[in-house]
């Protein structure tokens, strides 16, 4: 399972991986999250809604996070959850033209839960689509609004 979600937002680069890698303040700039805590080395605890319509379904996992500034990326990977194993990248690239604009890409990758028969079609007909996708474009919308009026 691949998900790919990008935006283009019209900030300086350090405004937006700021607001992109301070992830303990999510909840307070992104509605979706629930919580985001730092536990030991590294390793962060995200819980997030998904919403569909009316009803809120509740998600959750916990990550390694590493930061590399210079590379513009913000890496997990994973190691608890329904989602275990999964690798994600953040990547941010200035825009050459000097106008202060960066492109957001999150690129998730995994090959699905272990269940037995359906884990693989679980993750690439529901999970990656419906769950991944719905709460990666949020969070990158979050970020943009976040980034462009300087609530980082």
């Amino acid at each position: 399972m691949r998900t790919v979600d990008r935006i283009r937002i019209a900030a300086p680069f350090e405004r937006v991986f700021t607001a992109a890698s301070t992830v303990t303040r999510w909840p307070d700039i992104l509605p979706h999250y629930r919580w985001v805590r730092r536990l030991d080395d590294g390793l962060v605890e995200m819980a997030a809604w998904r919403p569909f319509g009316l009803v809120n379904y509740p998600t959750w996992w916990v990550s390694e996070m590493t930061i590399d500034r210079a590379a513009g990326e913000i890496r997990y990977r994973h190691v608890r959850g329904v989602t275990k194993g999964m690798e994600v990248v953040w990547r941010l690239v200035e825009d050459g033209g000097g106008g202060g604009v960066v492109d957001v890409e999150i690129v998730h990758d995994w090959t699905g839960p272990r269940w037995p028969l359906i884990g693989k079609l679980a993750a690439n007909l529901v999970i990656g689509p419906v769950f991944i996708h719905g709460i990666a474009s949020r969070t990158l919308a979050g970020i943009k609004r976040a980034a462009e009026t300087n609530h980082e």
